[in-house]
């Protein structure tokens, strides 16, 4: 909007004040300001993803040329023991009647896994499900590619924590992500790496700065309409 002398009288319109991000960031679903992946969040999601199924597969490969089945090696006592089994269930031999749905879950995750690493911008969450995604193909590489056939193979477990379970590896990778996904759910940080409440702060002083940015427009405009009402 515009006098007669070709002066503004409509303040000109902020993107950031309108909800947009000024940076080109992303904006999440509340509004929230999200940080953009780089490489310095995805890089620890892929370095230790593969170095766990790495790691996974090449213990399971020295425990079959190293371990007879069923014959116990102490480590620590009885407390951690080598102990050679092939596992038809889930980690830690749970569920060892269901092998396809086990199979099928597991997918599942690995998908799921997958999607939060590529929507996350906190090194820590993609640390954390790095282990997690390893662990996981470490033992659906298992299921596809070892007997009695794909889909239902056997996970190949060798560590015995006191006869209470025998794991492997890709079991240790995951337990050890889930506790940091735990740590940082109950800790409030979230996927972009923001405690839980410092949006709503952050949204708070924008609302502020943008009102002390617009009340000076909008009294120099009243001034000028004043001004030609009196002319």
């Amino acid at each position: 909007m515009q006098d007669e002398a070709g002066t503004t009288l409509t303040p000109p319109t902020d993107p950031a004040a309108d909800g947009g991000a000024a940076d080109g960031a992303p904006d999440d679903a509340s509004g929230a300001r999200l940080r953009p992946r780089t490489r310095a969040t995805l890089a620890p999601f892929a370095v230790l993803a593969l170095v766990t199924l790495g790691l996974d597969q090449a213990s399971k490969v020295w425990a079959l040329g190293s371990l007879d089945d069923g014959h116990v090696v102490p480590l620590v006592g009885d407390v951690l023991r080598l102990r050679l089994i092939r596992n038809p269930g889930a980690a830690f031999s749970i569920g060892d009647s269901s092998t396809v749905v086990m199979t099928a879950l597991a997918v599942a995750i690995t998908i799921a896994v997958v999607v939060a690493a590529w929507r996350a911008a906190s090194p820590r969450w993609t640390a954390a499900l790095g282990l997690l995604l390893g662990g996981s193909l470490g033992n659906l590489s298992d299921r596809f590619f070892r007997e009695p056939g794909p889909g239902r193979g056997h996970v190949i477990d060798f560590i015995d924590y006191g006869g209470l379970f025998v794991g492997n590896v890709a079991d240790i990778a995951i337990v050890l992500g889930a506790v940091v996904v735990v740590w940082l759910t109950f800790a409030g940080v979230g996927l972009d790496g923001v405690r839980a409440g410092r949006h709503a702060r952050d949204e708070d002083a924008d609302d502020a700065e943008d009102e002390t940015q617009e009340t000076p427009a909008a009294e120099s405009a009243q001034e000028q309409t004043k001004g030609e009402r009196d002319a």
